[in-house]
């Protein structure tokens, strides 16, 4: 399988790609996930970043009322993993679960180091590639601290831009933080500035 997306992602995001591309893709798996399938769940330990072929998945936890609390969406060309599990060796705290039909590649953590120790090149793309998900994570916790609604909304939709017409309004309000009725009104707003 040649992994056109994880090839093109890489010489899009990654220096000297060729220098590394082989060795991911010989130690990488794939494996298909159905619509509603499990990547992971709370109790289990991460070994795995999942980087999106093709298809959708989302990162979720459930508080103690049973309410959903979406991390982070990963469509096509995005990587997802359970880092404090994964890095840490600690139980997994969240779900990862596809939302549709899914192909993945998992990348076990260990070959990940290894090949970190190995190639100084590759070790600083990587570390490169962590520190923007952490500058987007950051981004993501001052939103949902400081902004409104709307501008929750509206980053979501810069953010993701396809995964809108994929998932249903209840997912990208429990991503927003907010009720499915305090969407419906801030989309019904939005419409109304926008007429």
């Amino acid at each position: 399988m040649d992994h056109l997306n994880f090839s093109s992602f890489l010489n899009a995001n990654i220096e000297k790609t060729d220098l590394y591309l082989k060795p991911l893709l010989e130690h990488c798996k794939e494996q298909s996930f159905s619509k509603g399938e499990f990547l992971l769940q709370p109790g289990e330990y991460c070994k795995h970043s999942f980087y999106v072929e093709k298809g959708l998945l989302r990162q979720y936890s459930l508080d103690a009322n049973g309410k959903e609390h979406i991390i982070q969406f990963a469509p096509e060309n995005w990587f997802v993993s359970e880092r404090d599990s994964v890095f840490f060796d600690n139980p997994a705290s969240y779900y990862i679960q596809a939302i549709e039909v899914s192909r993945v590649l998992l990348f076990e953590e260990k070959f990940i180091i290894e090949l970190s120790q190995k190639n100084e090149a590759f070790n600083e793309q990587n570390n490169r590639m962590l520190h923007k998900h952490i500058k987007s994570l950051q981004k993501r916790i001052n939103m949902l601290l400081g902004a409104t609604a709307e501008e929750r909304y509206l980053d979501f939709i810069k953010t993701y831009p396809d995964v809108l017409l994929r998932v249903p309004q209840t997912m990208v309000a429990a991503y927003l933080g907010i009720t499915p009725e305090s969407l419906s009104r801030v989309r019904k707003s939005l419409a109304k500035k926008n007429t």
